[in-house]
């Protein structure tokens, strides 16, 4: 067995984020090491299994390879020779011997004395001697914890002491546990903005924040902290009980829907919980979330919980699950507080369970809130009706349905359904005559209109119709055949034009002095719209006198813009539209520009040049007029779309995130899922990366494939941007959909982009990989510049992650690709072989192959001379001259 196969192994394990896939890697070396009766090397890899299995969520495997390690240290300090290693462990293994109940706390206690004994004699700091001793105290509810504290924070921090982060982060914990906020708050303040390159960190201070934010009303950190540290959480096993206080945080901000998804995505995680404190935490966490949830109204609820074992995936009743969840808590707290000799841990899990929400509701993104305010509402004009007229003083039947009429000519909708009241009261001791009867009918009938029961409002009409026939009322008689007719179209049923019709040609031939001909034309003209005849209601239109009714103009003019546009005149349209904006600002009603406004604008933001200032300007107006609802809500949508279309996706963000809150406190769900994709496009834009990550997440389950795509697209350059694996991951998804779909350019380029977001986080082997098969779907498009690109970064890859003799064969090939590069392009052909060149004299020279590498870098340099890359052909000549040197 050769050890080189150990080697090889243990870098393969180093590209791997801690977990399950790493730790085999190890535990095969060790293996290995052990085969090759290498005690040593054996040494060596049983030190790096150590941290694997506690970084990776398996922290008591750990107690058996520390303690080997240990002792082969004791026994021969200087042929087994980790002394920093072991001591910085031993930190971790005390933690980890608190969160297994079925170990004795004596052996915790042991480990803290054998530490401050090696610190000691090591000449070390007991700094971090006293945080653990901290720990341990605060574990079990010891008052000696405070004066751990005061130790631990004036010795001085030395090569042993947990990071800038982790040691602020433990502080934090100890003052949020007494209830010191504010103190946690200063202690950690300092290193939030800090870079910080622990394996832990930023992510466990800002966990450890959560309550400190909350209780200190800095709820924006709060929001910002939690999406950030659990995007870190989420991945990993070992971090659950982070994730409890996620969960936590979720309940305590009134984000149950935010809190179920966590919940679901980890349930099956207890099944292999890292320890059983980690259990613990997560099951008392998960009992107070699903609290806050039924009690919300949610409790017929269920949640999916996996498979396990004999059990087989179920959808759990959410009060079962929290009863199972709560007790499950309760019992591990027991034990833990036997061991112990204390009620600390119960006294913790009681107090989760138990806990109240600190604030009603905390958006956690911007598009997540509540919709903004409506605009102020417009001061009535002097001697305009009021809603809250008092009418009990009314006693004639008449009157009442003359105010009605009035109120409802003049929009006042309260009022007119007010009088509608009285008269309904009145008539209980006043009889009715048959016409107050037919007009009463006839007010049912919008009644029942604006109540959305169309059928109700057509059956009142037609029986309206039929009293005024009777009573020889042609004028009323036609109004609600107008009105029975647009309600039967409106319906789906195109009978009701020959109603309209009838209306049209009635009061074209008596005109009268109420605006009649015109309200006819409106409606008929209307009906042919939604019947898709745009041709008819244009005819309908050009039959109406302006003269007729002047306060309807703004009206027929918005109609014949929507005609015109159905016929393809966009020229008329804008026309006609802007003709109906200024009748409606003209007309002492702002609130009417809205709708051709809001057309207009969508009419002109879709012409060859784009959104213009016009645009901006008329979505201004119309949302400044409009109260929420959903016309409201699409003009924040289409001021938001034109903003990213101007490239301005800071400010179109905003917009976006409105229309989102605002459609979703609709109800209008299938719009606020499409319009994620665009938010989430607005912020990759203006490089709020994570929040275009988490937005196109949300989005995702939602969509089509076509949309799905985009979405993903997105997220994947969201991830690169913010250095997260996952990227890579998602490039590759992108590139299998590409191969379904026979698009090998997409295919070359979502795998190059994988490759270069595993390159970058030092995962060079993968990398290599990814680049290979992107050089292979360059040559299947056609793409040569895309396959000596692919091949040239495969090699170098190689060359990082140790596969000297693959690197220089990888080379090989791409220089052999140049010969495909097309001749009409001669600066990108001699530029491409510069690259190659270069990367090739630097691939050779590793292997020792020191005199063709020089030939290479003087080649480089002349190619990157010849197109005047000044900074490009002094590095390959400093190369050059390097491997001169050497070779000399």
């Amino acid at each position: 067995m050769s050890t080189d196969d150990v080697y090889a192994l243990m870098a393969r394990s180093q590209e791997l984020p801690y977990g399950e896939a790493r730790t085999v890697l190890i535990e095969d070396a060790l293996r290995r090491a052990e085969a090759a009766g290498d005690e040593v090397l054996a040494f060596h890899v049983r030190v790096r299994l150590t941290d694997a299995y506690r970084y990776g969520g398996e922290p008591v495997k750990a107690f058996a390879t520390f303690s080997r390690t240990l002792a082969d240290h004791d026994r021969d300090p200087v042929r087994f020779d980790e002394t920093h290693s072991l001591l910085w462990q031993m930190k971790a293994v005390v933690s980890s011997l608190t969160s297994f109940p079925q170990i004795p706390l004596d052996r915790a206690y042991a480990v803290l004395d054998d530490m401050e004994r090696r610190y000691k004699a090591g000449g070390h700091s007991l700094q971090a001697e006293y945080h653990y001793r901290n720990v341990v105290a605060r574990h079990i509810g010891d008052g000696s914890a405070h004066e751990w504290f005061v130790k631990w924070r004036a010795a001085e921090r030395d090569e042993l002491s947990d990071c800038e982060g982790c040691d602020p982060t433990g502080m934090a914990r100890h003052l949020v546990e007494a209830g010191r906020y504010e103190e946690a708050f200063e202690i950690a303040a300092p290193v939030l903005s800090a870079r910080l390159s622990c394996n832990e960190q930023p992510q466990s201070i800002q966990t450890a924040l959560l309550p400190v934010y909350l209780r200190t009303g800095r709820l924006e950190e709060a929001a910002g902290a939690h999406r950030r540290a659990y995007r870190v959480h989420r991945a990993r096993l070992a971090d659950l009980g982070d994730v409890a206080e996620h969960l936590e945080f979720c309940a305590a901000t009134g984000n149950g829907a935010r809190g179920l998804e966590i919940l679901q995505r980890h349930l099956g995680w207890l099944d292999r919980a890292p320890s059983a404190h980690a259990d613990m935490e997560f099951s008392a966490a998960a009992a107070l979330l699903l609290r806050v949830v039924e009690e919300a109204g949610h409790g017929a609820a269920t949640v999916r919980r996996p498979a396990a074992d004999d059990r087989p995936a179920a959808d759990v009743p959410l009060p079962e699950l929290r009863a199972e969840l709560a007790e499950r808590a309760t019992e591990l707290a027991a034990r833990f507080d036997a061991r112990n000799g204390t009620s600390h841990q119960g006294d913790k899990v009681r107090g989760t369970l138990e806990a109240e929400p600190v604030v009603e509701f905390l958006p956690l993104a911007a598009h997540h809130r509540r919709p903004a305010p409506a605009p102020a509402p417009r001061t009535p004009s002097a001697g305009a009706p009021a809603a809250a007229d008092d009418l009990a003083s009314v006693d004639d039947l008449g009157e009442l349905l003359d105010l009605v009429e009035r109120r409802r000519q003049d929009g006042d909708l309260p009022g007119m359904l007010a009088a509608f009241r009285r008269f309904d009261a009145v008539a209980e001791t006043t009889e009715p005559t048959p016409f107050q009867k037919a007009r009463r009918l006839d007010g049912r009938g919008v009644e029942l209109a604006v109540e959305g029961d169309g059928q109700g409002a057509a059956r009142c009409w037609e029986e309206a119709s039929l009293l005024y026939a009777e009573l020889g009322d042609e004028t009323r008689r036609h109004r609600a055949l107008g009105r029975l007719g647009a309600m039967r179209v409106d319906l789906g049923d195109e009978g009701g034009m020959e109603q309209l019709n009838a209306s049209a040609e009635h009061f074209s031939a008596h005109p009268g002095e109420d605006g009649d001909v015109t309200a006819a034309l409106l409606r008929l003209a209307t009906a042919h719209l939604s019947l898709d005849r745009p041709d008819e209601a244009l005819a309908a239109l050009d039959r109406a006198d302006a003269g007729d009714a002047p306060d309807r103009a703004g009206e027929l003019w918005f109609l014949r813009g929507q005609a015109l546009l159905r016929t393809g005149d966009t020229g008329g349209a804008v026309a006609a539209l802007r003709r109906s904006a200024d009748e409606a600002r003209a007309s002492g009603e702002p609130e009417t520009v809205a709708s051709p406004g809001l057309l207009l604008a969508r009419t002109l933001a879709r012409q060859e040049n784009g959104p213009d200032e016009e645009v901006f300007a008329l979505l201004d107006e119309v949302i400044a007029v409009l109260p929420p609802s959903p016309m409201r809500a699409a003009a924040h949508c289409d001021r938001g779309l034109a903003l990213l279309a101007a490239d301005r996706a800071a400010d179109a963000a905003a917009d976006l995130a409105e229309a989102i809150a605002a459609w979703t406190a609709e109800g209008m769900h299938e719009q606020a899922v499409h319009l994620r994709v665009d938010l989430a496009a607005a912020y990759l834009a203006a490089g709020r990366h994570l929040e275009a990550a988490e937005t196109a997440e949300e989005a995702l389950p939602g969509l089509d494939d076509d949309a799905a795509r985009r979405c993903r697209l997105i997220l994947a350059h969201a991830q690169k941007e913010m250095g997260e694996e996952d990227a890579a991951a998602t490039f590759a998804a992108l590139a299998e959909d590409a191969a379904r779909d026979g698009r090998h350019d997409a295919v070359a380029h979502f795998l190059e982009e994988a490759g270069g977001v595993l390159t970058a986080l030092d995962r060079d082997a993968q990398a290599a990989a990814r680049f290979a098969e992107a050089a292979e779907a360059g040559e299947k498009a056609g793409d040569p510049y895309a396959v000596v690109r692919t091949r040239r970064r495969a090699a170098m890859c190689l060359l990082w992650s140790g596969e000297a003799d693959e690197a220089v064969a990888a080379m090989d090939a791409a220089r052999a690709a140049l010969a495909g590069l097309p001749p009409d392009n001669e600066p990108a052909r001699v530029w491409e072989t510069a690259l190659v060149s270069y990367d090739q004299a630097r691939v050779l020279g590793q292997v020792g192959r020191l005199s063709e590498a020089a030939a290479h870098a003087a080649a480089a340099a002349d190619g990157f001379s010849t197109l005047d890359e000044t900074d490009a052909a002094e590095e390959a000549a400093r190369l050059h001259k390097d491997l001169k040197a050497a070779l000399n």
